[in-house]
């Protein structure tokens, strides 16, 4: 069965999201539980890569002010990387940014998966920076 990624619009997704950033973000890279979990959970639209029932990617689209989305929160279960998860995740929300009539997509790359975002059309804009720990840089895509 493929992976299908979907909208996490009922408590149940939403909760398998989360826990999945809980394992990534706060148990992996020590990411502290205030900063990983946000106010901007309540309106962004999320999803959540399936395969057979298990959560194994999700990530966030934040609308912001003049046409330009934020994704964020992006995650895979550590068994699944590099087995496309990712790209899915990303594509389902330029889709959702395109659908909303968005023009870019910015977001907050960790250093680490800054090659993997650029293979997906994203460009880096300034200078490296430190978030929740973690060093990051600004990466950018016009829709």
């Amino acid at each position: 069965m493929p992976i299908s990624v979907v909208p996490a619009d009922t408590e149940p997704l939403r909760r398998l999201a989360l826990a999945l950033r809980d394992e990534v973000f706060v148990a992996e890279q020590g990411v502290p539980m205030e900063l990983e979990h946000d106010a901007e959970d309540a309106t962004a639209f999320h999803v959540v890569a399936l395969d057979a029932g298990r959560c194994v990617g999700t990530g966030r689209l934040v609308r912001q002010a003049g046409g330009v989305g934020r994704v964020g929160r992006m995650a895979v279960a550590r068994d699944r990387r590099r087995d496309g998860v990712g790209g899915l995740v990303l594509q389902a929300l330029e889709a959702r940014a395109r659908l909303e009539g968005l023009a870019e997509i910015e977001l907050h790359a960790q250093r680490y998966v800054e090659a993997f975002y650029r293979r997906h059309g994203y460009v880096p804009e300034g200078a490296p920076f430190q978030e929740a720990g973690i060093e990051h840089v600004v990466m950018r895509k016009r829709l």
